[in-house]
């Protein structure tokens, strides 16, 4: 288990699911984490978990979207700490399912909204204080599953980041270890919207995968496809 005492770990969507899982783990391994999330109430909840198993948490209740709040969060963690060692980034919109040509309108802008744009600025904020860390390490959730049928505004906006990601990748090098991360089935919000009615049994519990991420923590290579299924 990797040891993270002194690191400062950013965790965006950490309110629920594996992002939350990630975060008590990190939490739990040392480090100080910074939750990032919409909702107030399950903010706190985590917090006190931290608390509860003897961690550090600050939260800070953010919609992604929100530029100049970003802007404000990235200034306010360099001006406390000179760095972020460690981001994991899990937040993510589930569109409803639906046809190629049936995708409304306003689906469309929210996940290219959430997905593509927001993700596009979290970089923008992380990537200068991820530079100053001693081995700095971004994770994006990834989905590499093909695409199924009504999906593909899903399927699209993942394809993207990943496009996104891979070029930042080749710009970083090794300064950054900028990495996937290939999940599981979980039972989270985000499998039960696109999977109404499944059986819990067989998917693997969030906190199981966020145990094996710190086992794999130290071998984490650039521009890889962590695979933690």
């Amino acid at each position: 288990m990797a040891d993270l005492s002194g690191q400062v770990a950013l965790v965006t969507g950490a309110s629920r699911g594996f992002g939350r899982a990630a975060a008590l783990a990190l939490a739990g391994a040392g480090a100080h984490v910074v939750a990032l999330a919409r909702t107030v109430g399950a903010l706190e909840e985590l917090d006190d978990a931290v608390q509860a198993a003897g961690g550090q948490a600050t939260l800070v209740p953010l919609d992604i979207g929100d530029d100049a709040g970003l802007a404000r969060m990235g200034a306010a963690l360099f001006e406390r700490w000179g760095r972020v060692d460690a981001w994991l980034h899990t937040a993510v919109y589930a569109p409803p399912l639906a046809p190629a040509e049936h995708v409304g309108e306003k689906e469309l802008d929210t996940a290219l909204a959430v997905n593509v744009r927001s993700f596009q600025r979290l970089i923008r904020v992380v990537d200068p204080l991820l530079r100053p860390a001693p081995a700095g390490r971004a994770l994006i959730a990834a989905d590499p599953a093909p695409v199924a049928p009504f999906h593909g505004l899903y399927c699209m906006t993942k394809a993207a980041q990943a496009a996104l990601t891979a070029a930042w990748v080749a710009e970083v090098g090794s300064r950054i270890a900028v990495a996937e991360l290939a999940l599981p089935p979980m039972p989270t919000a985000l499998r039960g919207r696109f999977h109404p009615g499944e059986s819990r049994e067989g998917l693997t519990d969030p906190g199981e995968v966020a145990a094996r991420l710190l086992a794999k923590w130290s071998d984490i290579q650039p521009g890889e496809m962590l695979d933690l299924r």
